[in-house]
């Protein structure tokens, strides 16, 4: 004899079965860690001026942190001035090499560029662990007459695996590389309708005595803090930059 009543609940047991697997599928994707990449932020600045970078870095790996963030700084287009913002957590290492041709400023010629800023951090506590990203702050300018810059940079994971993200931007209508370079757009301060920033309104006010001595950055009037970037000389011509943070030229970090 046919149970109609059976038959029904049946159906609803093979349509609840079938919701819940769609369901678990949907679960996975939503689950599975996106591709983000290593990123500068903003993406775009006014040639000519200072500008406040963050390079933002996530871990991508399920089993493994982010150990090491190492940024090459454009050698192409050298840039007379780099404050490194100090990171709770984590100690930078910043790298100079001497230019090919020395950079003109108001100050006299600079004869040596940053190479090389590297972050690592003070413990494995403080690593970026997985489904986590961070950012890394430094302050450059003047920035040169030309329409982008590459910060080439390579990602340290606590498994040893070196992601390299160095690879160029793709052309227009082309697909993105597997790990783009983190670029910054320069476009000229007529496009941007740029006017100069005074520090009391806030902003960044960068005092540089050079490639190698101190250079201090205030971050606007509301911040009484000044981060002076020390520079102590290596062999081979290096020369190693440490932060140290400053209130009115006494140190307080």
């Amino acid at each position: 004899m046919h149970h109609p009543r059976t038959t029904l609940r049946t159906a609803a047991r093979v349509a609840l079965g079938t919701l819940a697997s769609v369901a678990s599928v949907c679960l996975v994707l939503v689950a599975a860690p996106g591709w983000a990449h290593v990123t500068v932020n903003p993406d775009t600045a006014t040639q000519g001026g200072y500008t406040a970078l963050s390079f933002r870095v996530p871990t991508e790996s399920d089993s493994a942190s982010t150990t090491k963030v190492q940024v090459f700084l454009p050698q192409d287009h050298p840039l007379a001035s780099v404050s490194v913002k100090p990171h709770p957590g984590w100690h930078a290492k910043v790298v100079t090499k001497k230019l090919a041709t020395p950079l003109s400023t108001d100050d006299g010629p600079v004869t040596e560029g940053v190479f090389s800023v590297t972050w690592t951090p003070d413990g494995r506590q403080d690593a970026i662990a997985p489904g986590e990203y961070d950012e890394f702050d430094i302050s450059v300018g003047p920035l040169p007459d030309v329409s982008s810059l590459t910060f080439k940079t390579l990602q340290t994971y606590s498994d040893g695996t070196v992601v390299r993200w160095i690879d160029p931007p793709a052309a227009e209508g082309q697909p993105e590389p597997e790990h783009p370079a983190p670029t910054l757009a320069l476009v000229p301060a007529s496009d941007q309708g740029a006017e100069a920033t005074d520090p009391a309104e806030g902003g960044d006010e960068v005092h540089d005595a050079g490639a190698v001595g101190v250079r201090l950055h205030r971050r606007g009037a509301g911040d009484r803090a000044l981060h002076a970037v020390v520079g102590e000389r290596e062999g081979g011509g290096r020369t190693v930059w440490t932060d140290q943070l400053m209130t009115f030229g006494r140190k307080v970090v």
